[in-house]
């Protein structure tokens, strides 16, 4: 049996979810709204480097399940990060909500799961700031 970890965020965004999903699924402009993130297709995967400079882990995905303009899957398929995300977008009054949520299992076998609980706070507020960054750009 595999456990997971689980995070996850939410945002409300002032635009449609068509616009919305656009901008989280232009994998290049990921660099624009994520943290320290910058992502692009590779074939039939995507790919985003997490980082400064050179110090950081690349994280190799490919979509599961693909309904623009509500839900974009994908499985984490690298070294260092696996397991399953989504983002679902909902239409609300005045725009939409935007939801961020990962299963995954901890790197480093026995120390990330040891270090999970001190990341876990970390990898929440990340995912916050992403996506309050995402709503600033489609206001």
């Amino acid at each position: 049996m595999t456990c997971h970890v689980y995070a996850a965020a939410r945002v409300f965004v002032p635009a449609p979810p068509e616009r919305v999903f656009a901008l989280v699924t232009d994998w290049p402009r990921h660099r624009e709204w994520m943290v320290l993130t910058s992502a692009w297709e590779a074939g039939d995967r995507v790919e985003a480097f997490t980082g400064i400079g050179r110090l950081g882990f690349l994280d190799v995905m490919t979509i599961t399940r693909w309904e623009p303009p509500h839900v974009v899957e994908m499985r984490h398929v690298g070294r260092l990060v696996r397991g399953d995300g989504v983002i679902r977008v909902r239409a609300c009054a005045g725009g939409s909500r935007v939801i961020w949520a990962e299963r995954l299992r901890p790197p480093l076998g026995p120390v990330g799961w040891l270090l999970w609980p001190v990341a876990r706070p970390v990898v929440n507020a990340l995912a916050r700031l992403s996506l309050r960054r995402l709503a600033r750009l489609l206001t």
